[in-house]
């Protein structure tokens, strides 16, 4: 029996590395073609020749999510290549770092970049990804939001701010769309090992404090994640639209 994933064409921003290269991995092993795209040239060439050499399809893009033309030409190259686009995991983004600075003294620029990328930059994609979703028929989105999407943590403004935003759009695009045969949903990670966290669990002290706020005992990995937005595209999801599913190791239940 063919895999129902096999064929379907995928779109992963912030591919490089981390937990989008998890999902492309993920991905590309039930046979689909994927458009993978980053920021960083040189990490999403390396997945993709990856990918490639193990027989997957996988083309790269570089894109900036933040700048709306890198998407409408990222979602054109997806049009260019298949012609069709069923699945978008709208991944790309950016943490505050180690260094937690209280609303009062926060970076402006730090602020607008970190806006720029994981709020402006989701709808960005969106903006471009739904019409092409439309032409092929419906799809699934997976918009990667954070637990701090539905918490906050002291420092964290823009982050926080940012992810909340994320599954504000999510619901938003359930309620347009769900009729027209789109479903879109979010993941909120929690502390998950990625470059993302890589300069704060690097700090001992850091690492062993977040660890201890996790019941199941142990950080995450980008599998974890991975293997939850391979699941939301498949048809055993097909009924969950509008959610916000945290993989988090336990954390929000304290």
């Amino acid at each position: 029996m063919a895999d129902e994933l096999e064929g379907r064409v995928v779109l992963i921003t912030g591919a490089g590395s981390g937990i989008g290269r998890s999902i492309a991995g993920k991905f590309a092993e039930r046979g689909a073609y994927l458009l993978l795209a980053d920021i960083k040239s040189d990490s999403g060439e390396a997945v993709a020749n990856t990918l490639r050499g193990a027989g997957a399809t996988a083309h790269f893009v570089q894109a900036d999510v933040a700048v709306a033309s890198d998407c409408e030409r990222m979602v054109g190259e997806v049009r260019a290549r298949f012609g069709r686009l069923d699945v978008a995991i709208n991944n790309a983004g950016i943490g505050d770092g180690p260094v937690v600075e209280a609303t009062d003294n926060y970076p402006l620029e730090r602020w607008d970049r970190i806006i720029a990328v994981n709020l402006s930059g989701v709808f960005h994609c969106l903006r471009y990804e739904l019409p092409l979703m439309l032409e092929s028929g419906g799809g699934a989105i997976v918009n990667m939001a954070s637990i701090s999407g539905l918490v906050s943590f002291p420092g964290t403004p823009a982050y926080t701010a940012a992810k909340h935003g994320v599954i504000g759009l999510t619901k938003v695009i359930c309620n347009e769309y769900a009729a027209r045969g789109i479903r879109c949903n979010a993941i909120a990670p929690g502390i998950i090992d990625t470059p993302l966290t890589a300069d704060t669990l690097a700090i001992p002290a850091w690492e062993s404090q977040l660890r201890g706020t996790i019941p199941t005992g142990r950080i995450g990995l980008p599998d974890d994640v991975a293997d939850v937005a391979l699941w939301l595209c498949t048809s055993a999801a097909r009924y969950i639209n509008g959610h916000v599913l945290a993989v988090d190791g336990g954390i929000l239940v304290r």
